[in-house]
């Protein structure tokens, strides 16, 4: 099933490697498998789930209403159709972070972060966030650091600091954060190229960036950001973004015209579909399915 041909081990492995290498990797945002599907067939080298995403996608905003049963469900469902590594957002730590790192690490992902606000958390480009004392974080990454198994598991420690406490607070805990044992810096809500490299130019492990629109950092291109020495970008909102505007679009125009004849065009094709679900490979010689072929359908 998924005809997949790596192994959990195998995916952190290479992102591992590619980590060294010193090259931005990108890792757009999947909100369902198939769009995992597609990230791969377009050859991106990662996956990304986002926290607010899964909220969204249930029908809750982002304030830690989620659990870690529901994420990891999901997290599963959306890394094993793909041979890339998966990174999935493990909020504040479901108030239990070694619980969390095994549960994801254990279903085959290849990171989780986890970050600095409260429980009550909210999305981190929002105002009026609230941040945990440092020692308080520095001890949730100590347990999910003696929580892994696999020494190439990612333990990806967030700070939300910028705009709580200011830049300088936020490298001061960006350099903890690291001595705790964090394998990557994720410094949210960046302004602008020079927050960024404030960071740089502070932190000694490799850096994670979030490139998600309507947001408080300014949108840099990928190879800005690898000029700045970053080594992971995100696009954490940007498929379901996409695909939202479509929906509400093409439901409003049904709604007017009573058909969906002005849209089609708008649509992904039955063909184009069967080919990223990969129809034809579930041909089996005892069953009917076996006549399948895409090429019959537009």
């Amino acid at each position: 099933m998924h005809f997949t041909k790596k192994n959990s081990s195998e995916k952190r492995i290479e992102l591992i490697n590619k980590l060294k290498k010193q090259k931005i990797l990108r890792f757009p945002g999947a909100y369902n498998p198939l769009t995992a599907k597609l990230i791969a067939e377009i050859a991106f080298d990662g996956v990304y789930i986002s926290g607010g995403v899964l909220s969204n996608d249930l029908g809750v905003p982002d304030i830690g209403l989620t659990t870690l049963k529901e994420v990891s469900y999901r997290a599963n469902q959306i890394s094993r159709v793909s041979d890339l590594p998966t990174i999935v957002d493990a909020d504040t730590g479901f108030g239990d972070c070694k619980k969390s790192v095994e549960t994801f690490e254990k279903l085959g992902l290849s990171g989780c972060h986890i970050e600095d606000q409260i429980e009550q958390k909210r999305c981190g480009h929002l105002d009026n966030k609230e941040i945990i004392p440092v020692e308080d974080m520095i001890k949730k990454i100590k347990k999910a650091v003696g929580a892994k198994k696999d020494k190439n598991f990612l333990i990806i420690a967030r700070t939300d600091s910028n705009t709580v406490e200011g830049i300088k607070k936020t490298i001061d805990r960006v350099k903890a954060y690291e001595d705790a044992g964090a394998d990557v810096i994720f410094p949210e809500a960046m302004r602008d190229e020079k927050e960024f490299e404030q960071i740089r130019k502070s932190s000694k492990v490799s850096l994670l960036a979030n490139m998600t629109e309507f947001g408080k950092s300014k949108i840099l291109s990928a190879k800005t950001l690898e000029n700045l020495g970053y080594n992971i970008v995100i696009y954490p909102v940007t498929t379901q973004r996409l695909a939202m505007k479509n929906v509400e679009d093409g439901l409003k125009v049904i709604f007017k015209d009573g058909h969906q004849n002005n849209i089609i065009d708008k649509m992904q094709t039955r063909k184009r579909l069967y080919e990223l679900v990969e129809y034809e490979k579930y041909n089996t010689s005892d069953k009917k399915i076996t006549d399948f072929k895409t090429d019959g359908h537009e």
